[in-house]
């Protein structure tokens, strides 16, 4: 089947009491057994497992080529559930740009579980197998990067730690399993923030962790024993989210490509960053990995000559674009990496990874493309 016949179908079956095609919500916490003290059913506990988080977990899994899903309550928790794994003396690689709750999670805790690590620049691939050591357990890969949209090669990278016999994992948030499918190029997880594409309309909170079946092991214990599982209610909404995921992507794609030609030509605007521009320095690896004309909906530009006044003066005059910490919702949405994502950072390392103090991002949604660049135009013009 097509991919987005897999979307609408994946996970989807008819409840055996009701007949209902729609999936109810169960959501009890716990489930019978019989005079045996057999369970009834396939689930005993919620903690264990839930009909919804197993629907979803079935959909991920189908939509990414894996065969195994796991559900949990924030993309956070799905990440870390990969870090707590790890054995003590395990070195790991990550992203000098790395989202801001990873690297503040490497930062305060990783230490404490005995885990060491080195954030490089995941696009030089000297760089990264530079950093790669006999310890090296683990290589964690975002891409497109968050806020500037770089890409990186896949193939290469999980090349580098086969030979090391690493791990990798791939953030796959931004650019979802309809642009690409990291499990497909050798990768042995992916991890998704399902609160941003995957569900779709900014209600709920949630992550994923997808590998093929070899892997299951070794996070589901922990998951089950320490249960960041994701609730009942969030995964029927989320389900629900992924049914239309295909037909929201190719808008906000398109959309976000018309937005970045139009930006590029804009007088206030000094940069653009975007994957399908072709001055973008990942070009050709953005047209082996995406689909043609499908490079996401995610464009980052600097305002010129902008200081902080200018970039809070600009987002206070938006009318329809929100300004908010997320992406990925059916509406616009613009965040400020300097005070936001990567605040944490000093300015100067902010600076030395390429984030500027003119620097916003814009997550583009599926309204009406005219009305968008009608939006960003009044707000530079102020």
């Amino acid at each position: 089947m097509k991919f987005e016949t897999r979307a609408v179908h994946a996970g989807l079956s008819v409840d055996e009491n009701t007949g209902a095609i729609a999936p109810p919500i169960h959501l009890s916490t716990t489930f019978g057994r019989d005079e045996a003290s057999q369970p009834i059913g396939r689930h005993t506990y919620i903690r264990e497992s839930n009909p919804n988080q197993e629907r979803l977990e079935q959909a991920v899994a189908e939509l990414e080529g894996g065969e195994a899903g796991l559900a949990f309550a924030s993309g956070m928790a799905a990440g870390a559930a990969v870090f707590e794994a790890l054995e003590p003396g395990t070195h790991m690689v990550i992203p000098d740009d790395v989202y801001y709750g990873f690297g503040v999670a490497a930062q305060e805790f990783c230490n404490k579980w005995g885990i060491t690590f080195d954030a490089v620049p995941m696009e030089d691939l000297d760089q990264l197998s530079a950093a790669i050591r006999p310890e090296t357990g683990l290589i964690w890969v975002e891409t497109p990067s968050n806020p500037l949209l770089k890409v990186v090669d896949i193939r290469r990278i999980t090349a580098l730690a086969r030979q090391a016999d690493a791990t990798t994992i791939v953030d796959n948030t931004f650019a979802t399993p309809v642009l690409l499918r990291p499990l497909d190029l050798g990768v042995d997880f992916v991890v998704h923030s399902m609160t941003k594409y995957l569900a779709g309309h900014g209600d709920i909170m949630g992550g994923a962790l997808i590998c093929k079946e070899e892997h299951r092991q070794l996070v589901t214990v922990l998951t089950r024993t320490l249960g960041p599982n994701l609730g009942p209610f969030e995964a029927y909404l989320t389900m629900r989210g992924i049914k239309t995921l295909p037909l929201r992507v190719e808008r906000q794609c398109q959309n976000a490509r018309r937005v970045a030609a139009w930006l590029s030509d804009h007088p206030r605007v000094e940069r653009v960053y975007f994957p399908g521009d072709p001055e973008h320095p990942d070009i050709e690896t953005s047209r082996r990995l995406f689909p043609k004309d499908l490079f996401g909906g995610m464009v980052s530009f600097e305002i010129k000559d902008a200081g902080r006044d200018e970039v809070f003066a600009f987002m206070d005059a938006l009318k329809m674009i929100v300004p908010a910490t997320t992406l990925g919702d059916v509406h616009s949405l613009v965040l400020y990496p300097a005070i936001s994502t990567h605040r944490d950072l000093a300015p100067k390392h902010r600076a030395r990874i390429g984030i500027r103090d003119n620097l916003v991002r814009v997550s583009v949604g599926i309204e009406a493309v005219e009305d968008i660049e009608a939006d960003l135009d009044q707000a530079l013009k102020q």
